[in-house]
């Protein structure tokens, strides 16, 4: 599987997906990985008919993601990988899906949930998510498109002593 972006932002497939990331990336299938989107029949469907024109769209479990990784199945796919939450992120992770970058492009504020951006919101599980993906080296980087520019996530934590 060619790993071209994973990124979390909850509001999934929408204009800046499917239109400015998928282009950059050139992929040919974007992948949610949601154990709660895959079990809602409408949102799924949504989702699979926001994708751009000629790019597949799949809502799957984490562990369908772990499976389908370990299969082979897409091993030659083009695939741009969507999560709500740096959890998801991490179990893949600890099940041997190799990621080199991680993009966070929007965490929605919650109770329990600290503005760190103003389109990223983390609690203490997400830090340790984080954490753990920062000690498995890879790169976490704040950017809502392309254009914008890189802010790493470990230096911001640090400056807003959230780390």
């Amino acid at each position: 599987m060619d790993i071209r972006l994973a990124r979390i932002d909850d509001r999934l497939i929408h204009g800046q997906v499917a239109t400015v990331w998928s282009k950059l990336t050139g992929i040919e299938r974007i992948i949610v990985i949601s154990d709660l989107v895959a079990q809602d029949k409408l949102r799924k469907f949504l989702l699979k008919e926001a994708a751009p024109p000629g790019i597949m769209a799949n809502v799957i479990t984490v562990q369908k993601m772990i499976q389908v990784y370990q299969s082979g199945l897409l091993a030659k796919a083009k695939v741009m990988l969507l999560f709500t939450n740096p959890q998801d992120v991490e179990t893949i992770v600890r099940s041997g899906v190799p990621l080199h970058s991680l993009n966070i492009g929007g965490m929605s504020f919650s109770d329990g949930k600290t503005m760190i951006t103003n389109f990223v919101s983390v609690d203490q599980r997400d830090i340790e998510s984080f954490h753990y993906l920062d000690r498995q080296g890879v790169e976490l980087e704040i950017r809502k498109v392309p254009a914008d520019r890189k802010v790493l996530l470990m230096e911001l934590l640090a400056k807003t002593k959230k780390a």
